[in-house]
């Protein structure tokens, strides 16, 4: 009987076509060959006469889309690598800077970020002849920015500009965006949505990218910015004032909204002891994501007193009534704040009974602000204002960093109005052409004026610039993102702090990528014996020389399906060092000498998961076998080993 040994940790980022494949035996087994290939002449005759068999369909095609497929499937071999020294707040923060190729880094975050974004920003390049880089070979996309970046030797750099004497312009730029596009896709709630800047150039384009990819049913909105009202003169028979927003949403999103209208106004119409109008809201949570299911954290109970409709959030024998966010077809639903949010506010909260019904509803005060704004009005399709204007962006960077020239950035309050209508307190954004982090300053700005507490990735490639204090722009990302946290730390600390609330959530990781830490066989070289003697030494010792402890855990979590961010507690077992994950979901031991009473502490603490390094069992097969009894006898569901 051969021994037994834990399976290998997969080192490959998600695989997108497996799961197409899964999901299309799902619903259809019966065209699936014995070798588990697809029949398309059973899926014909199962899918009856929806099948669009003829040459003359409607669609997008341009040279390379069939290549933007197989780069999509292409798995990535890369690992992000932890930089805690750019980095700020670097152990409570859950917000993420990336420096590195957007494609690379959208297929590693697969696995952890799948449908958890809620809304993804990007200013991608306008393909106006000279303004963006992009790799040639995009089946070499790793080892394309390992070259362009200097980590390894290669003459010359595979990224250029993409000029009008190219002819494939606009082809070019689709192979860019569709596999990005497709992978961003992958990361949204179903109540998430994108917002997409472009202009004239490729606007056109775009949506019809989009409309393949999203659907055009969800289509939300091409919103005119205008940014520049004195207009561009570089047009020959207009003077272009504007750009575009290009919003398309997932099925379940709803917009938060903007100001409001007179109309609107007016429901205010109650008077707290200041004087100051409100209105009444339900607290309930309505529309996408409104379920226990997907948001477990805000299922709780609020105790509500019968005779006055006071709340509180522990019972007693005047508040003896129990009130869970329940959906009116008796469902558990969820509210629209966090605990945390509702214990500080509950003294205001006011619980009416529904009438003929045994159920009770909580409201929370909406006040009218002195500037009139609250969120509750659609966003029409038109966005004019001083502050959208070009002029506007460049003075909030240079306020930052004064002496920065020849970057146009975003505007701050353009991206504010587009987290304000779409970013709960606690929800997710992505930006994956970063830039200068404009993102990041107007999430960290609002989440300080409104006390929420959402999050950003920014993922931002190292282009170069002519400084040498900051060589790439992934480097004024990263420090605009520090001036303005640190910028609104001083605020904080010249004002007197009465209410002792919880720290604000301002830092952010720093990861950059890298090819893997652990050495993957080439099967390309030599069949001779000397050459295949060298790849077999090699993996004796399979780690990259120069790459840490700290470098490989983080490429066991992303390839497990953990965000970066997760929790990681260091633990002492039987004298060795082990990570705990996730509050010991899974457990990580990364020494070359296991023992076994390590092995045992582990199993013992019954996490789902547990990870070793293969040299830890220096040819041992027989603590290798018994790690995988063990491990079973305790129920352990994956013992992988790397």
């Amino acid at each position: 009987m051969e021994p037994q040994t834990p399976e290998t940790l997969d080192l490959r980022s998600h695989d997108i076509a497996a799961d197409k494949q899964a999901a299309l035996r799902a619903a259809f087994p019966e065209v699936f060959t014995e070798g588990g290939k697809i029949d398309f002449e059973r899926l014909k005759l199962a899918l009856g006469e929806t099948v669009d068999a003829g040459k003359e369909r409607y669609g997008m095609n341009w040279p390379g889309k069939a290549d933007c497929f197989k780069t999509i499937q292409q798995p990535s071999m890369a690992t992000l690598v932890p930089v805690k020294a750019e980095s700020v707040e670097w152990d409570i923060t859950e917000n993420l800077i990336i420096e590195g190729d957007n494609l690379e880094v959208l297929k590693l975050l697969q696995k952890s970020y799948l449908g958890r974004v809620k809304m993804i920003y990007i200013d991608p390049p306008y393909n106006t002849g000279n303004d963006f880089i992009y790799p040639d070979n995009y089946a070499e996309s790793l080892e394309t920015y390992l070259r362009y970046t200097g980590q390894v030797d290669s003459e010359g750099r595979k990224y250029s500009t993409n000029t009008e004497a190219d002819g494939r312009f606009h082809s070019k730029w689709l192979n860019m965006m569709y596999p990005r596009l497709y992978l961003a896709r992958n990361l949204l709630r179903e109540d998430g949505v994108i917002f997409i800047s472009i202009d004239e150039h490729e606007v056109d384009n775009l949506r019809k990218l989009c409309n393949e990819i999203f659907g055009e049913e969800c289509f939300a909105g091409q919103i005119a910015v205008v940014n520049n009202l004195k207009g561009r003169n570089d047009r020959k028979n207009f003077a272009t004032a504007h750009e575009y927003l290009l919003v398309f949403a997932r099925s379940e999103f709803e917009t938060l909204g903007l100001p409001l209208t007179s109309k609107q106004l007016a429901e205010y119409k109650e008077a707290d002891d200041t004087g100051i109008s409100f209105q009444w809201r339900d607290l309930r949570k309505r529309g996408g994501a409104d379920t226990r299911a997907a948001r477990p954290k805000l299922f709780f109970a609020v105790f509500v007193d019968p005779q006055s409709g006071d709340c509180s959030m522990s019972k007693s024998d005047k508040f003896c009534v129990e009130v869970l966010p329940m959906k009116s077809d008796g469902t558990d639903g969820c509210w629209r704040w966090g605990y945390k949010r509702v214990e500080n506010a509950v003294a205001s909260l006011k619980a009416t009974k529904v009438e003929n019904k045994n159920r009770w509803n909580i409201s929370y005060r909406v006040y009218l602000e002195s500037d009139g704004r609250e969120r509750v009005s659609k966003p029409k399709t038109v966005w004019i204002g001083p502050e959208f204007s070009t002029d506007a962006a460049t003075k909030a960077l240079k306020a930052l960093i004064p002496d920065l020239s020849d970057i146009t950035p975003k505007p701050v309050e353009l991206l504010k109005v587009i987290v304000q209508q779409s970013l709960d307190e606690d929800d997710l954004c992505l930006d994956f052409f970063a830039g200068t982090g404009t993102v990041a300053q107007a999430i960290l700005e609002w989440n300080k004026q409104d006390g929420g507490n959402r999050k950003f990735i920014l993922v931002q490639l190292p282009e170069p610039t002519e400084r040498k204090d900051l060589p790439n722009i992934a480097d004024i990302t990263k420090e605009r993102v520090r001036r303005v946290i640190k910028k609104l730390n001083d605020e904080d600390a010249a004002k007197l702090d009465l209410e002792k609330g919880a720290k604000p959530d301002r830092g952010f990781k720093v990861f950059k990528l890298q090819s893997s830490n652990l050495k993957t066989w080439n099967a390309d070289v030599p069949k001779d014996p000397a050459a295949l003697a060298k790849q077999l030494e090699m993996h004796v010792h399979h780690i990259v020389e120069g790459r840490t402890p700290s470098d490989l855990l983080f490429e066991i979590l992303l390839k497990s399906g953990f965000p970066p961010t997760t929790p990681i507690e260091t633990l002492t077992l039987a004298g060795q060092p082990v990570f705990s994950i996730a509050e010991g979901a899974m457990l990580i031991c990364l020494e070359k000498k296991l023992t076994p009473e390590v092995i045992k502490e582990m199993a013992a603490r019954k996490p789902e998961r547990v990870v070793c390094l293969d040299e830890g069992f220096a040819g041992n097969d027989q603590l290798k076998t018994n790690a995988v009894q063990t491990m079973k006898t305790k129920g352990v569901t994956s013992f992988r080993t790397v």
